[in-house]
């Protein structure tokens, strides 16, 4: 699938920029290929326009704002948060009736959301972000050349724990993963595991634990297209919450936008320490990441991948982001793989299941 050519996913909400980076000026977004300006109006509420002025096609960007509108650098063409022209600096008369493309925009846990669409479901609620009980902690603003939907499987992926995460927490004398527990939801799904890791010294703080292995409990939650909860409890207690959205930049580009909440205080593990150790795992998942191929293809029965009962939650993923195009008057798009090399001996996960169900761990998923 390439993920900004489908229309229908033009209809959901992503974050792009911080609020408080807008405090000094506009800031340049790309969303779904498509250039964004993003700055605050008079009511400090965010604003998203198409980037690119009327007059002479100079990005909006690179100018700045007077009383919640934003001026052009090139020629002072100034526009409201509607995107409607308000002045022409150069003329004493009427100003044309010109306007650039304005999008919805919200402010919601500490950025701008912006759909380019109607959308077809609100932005997901994180309790925890009005809950006193938990202090909220921005972690990552990092664009990675992949595929969002890449980064979305590797979420429920218990399966690459042993190999990607080997130096952080990951326990490669157990490389089966733990089966997870799926409940097909409206916005997606929830999912139910508990995972054995190691717990190296370097982790202590962080886990609230002083064994060398410990486990988390994870009540995980996938939104569709690209959102994702995990919500991790140690034996400890302590809850360590990640929220991230793919935001899709380009096919092959996403902006990693990552929360972290937690329901201790920073005497007990500081921020600094909770980003650090989950940049040593991300970036793990990066540099695997931006190795796959961006076409990440949702219809299984083509061959295109092959399965192992362990992709279960990203098996589910691609039938409903297939189903949702397709109830949306849509087709998945992709590269034309007709010329290529044949493959020999790829499966769909069903007959993957069929073979081997019989081995320990393998269980049906289609």
């Amino acid at each position: 699938m390439l993920t900004t050519q489908q229309k229908t996913f033009r209809r959901f909400w992503y974050p792009t920029v911080r609020l408080d980076a807008l405090s000094d000026g506009p800031k340049p977004f790309r969303l779904m290929g498509e250039n964004l300006v993003l700055f605050l109006d008079a009511e400090g509420q965010p604003v998203a326009l198409e980037d690119r002025c009327r007059h002479r096609t100079a990005k909006l960007s690179k100018g700045w704002c007077e009383k919640g509108q934003i001026v052009c650098p090139y020629h002072g063409w100034t526009y409201d948060s509607a995107g409607a022209l308000v002045r022409v600096p150069q003329t004493d008369g009427a100003v044309p009736r010109l306007n650039v493309e304005a999008y919805r925009c919200a402010a919601r846990y500490g950025y701008a959301w912006v759909a380019l669409e109607e959308p077809l479901a609100p932005i997901f609620d994180i309790p925890e972000d009005r809950d006193p009980g938990f202090r909220r902690i921005f972690q990552f603003y990092e664009s990675w050349r992949t595929a969002p939907l890449r980064l979305m499987e590797n979420s429920f992926d218990n399966a690459h724990f042993s190999f990607v995460h080997k130096r952080t927490f990951g326990n490669m004398a157990q490389p089966k993963p733990a089966k997870y527990e799926i409940e097909e939801t409206d916005y997606g799904f929830k999912g139910f595991t508990v995972a054995e890791i190691l717990n190296p010294p370097s982790a202590h703080q962080v886990t609230g634990c002083t064994e060398p292995l410990t486990t988390r409990t994870m009540h995980n939650h996938w939104y569709m297209p690209f959102g994702r909860r995990m919500d991790m409890e140690y034996p400890s207690g302590v809850r360590h919450i990640i929220i991230n959205v793919a935001t899709p930049i380009d096919d092959d580009r996403i902006q990693l936008i990552q929360l972290l909440f937690r329901n201790d205080t920073e005497a007990d593990c500081p921020a600094q320490k909770l980003i650090e150790w989950d940049a040593a795992i991300v970036e793990e998942d990066r540099e695997v990441l931006e190795a796959t191929d961006c076409d990440a293809i949702l219809d299984v029965q083509r061959k295109i991948e092959a399965h192992m009962p362990s992709d279960r939650p990203g098996l589910i993923m691609r039938r409903r982001l297939l189903d949702l195009l397709r109830q949306n008057g849509e087709e998945e798009i992709t590269r034309d793989y007709s010329k290529a090399p044949a493959r020999a001996g790829l499966a769909t996960t069903k007959e993957v299941s069929s073979e081997r169900l019989a081995e320990p761990g393998f269980e049906e998923v289609l």
